[in-house]
């Protein structure tokens, strides 16, 4: 059965040779050509495979487009950006995309993405080859909530006895942190281990998903005690004392 494709966006910017190119590859495209028209396919049939979504969808933003689509599915998410404006990506990565391409692009730039994007294990599932390997659960952070634990293998962050919503993305950055404790990993390092094996995404991704993961965990984000900054460097996950 061929994988599904959604591209959201106005066909005049979104180039038909694309839709034409993801087709021979055998996805089975979709084209919405306004968010809400995308919005009201999902509800009807459900996520796609992966989605295209143009920052210039019509009368509702991407940004709000995007984080409807992450209230309900995991599906991943491609933002296509005619300009390279920094607020605007990280605008469009907090709302809850995974990557991003500026235009103007090449097709097989876009297909390298989706099929590195695809080839993300599903959550739970750690590389084959970590640089450590953590325990089967463990506790993050305690608070007047309960204890924050971390469970690799089953897929789930747990505070107290509620669960913790992260994406795929945001649970394995936390796995690989967890991994190794009090070591410092370099953006590079969990680009290429959170995402995929040779995944060339912009460091930026790291950046904005680090943010995004420490909304839900920490007690006060912008005072991070778990996942902690080491400017220059990296990130660094620290054990409760």
């Amino acid at each position: 059965m061929a994988a599904s494709l959604m591209i959201v966006g106005d066909a005049d910017r979104v180039p038909i040779a694309l839709r034409e190119a993801m087709e021979l590859e055998g996805y089975d495209v979709d084209a919405a050509g306004a968010a809400e028209l995308a919005l009201e396919r999902l509800r009807a049939q459900g996520a796609p495979d992966v989605m295209i979504v143009d920052l210039l969808v019509g009368e509702m933003d991407a940004f709000t487009c995007i984080r409807e689509v992450r209230r309900a599915h995991e599906v991943p998410i491609l933002v296509v950006s005619g300009t390279e404006d920094t607020h605007d990506v990280v605008a469009a990565l907090e709302a809850g995309a995974d990557d991003f391409v500026t235009m103007p692009f090449e097709t097989k730039e876009i297909s390298a993405r989706i099929r590195a994007l695809r080839r993300r294990p599903h959550l739970g599932a750690l590389p084959e080859d970590p640089v450590g390997e953590p325990p089967a659960e463990i506790v993050l952070d305690t608070d007047e909530h309960g204890a924050l634990v971390l469970s690799p293998d089953g897929g789930v962050v747990r505070r107290g006895d509620d669960t913790v919503p992260l994406t795929i993305t945001e649970f394995r950055l936390l796995c690989e942190l967890a991994a190794n404790p009090g070591r410092v990993l370099s953006r590079p390092l969990l680009l290429e281990r959170a995402w995929d094996e040779g995944f060339f995404g912009d460091e930026r991704l790291v950046d904005v998903h680090v943010r995004r993961l420490r909304t839900k965990i920490e007690t006060d984000p912008s005072e991070p005690r778990i996942v902690v900054t080491v400017r220059g460097l990296g990130y660094r996950l620290d054990m409760p004392k």
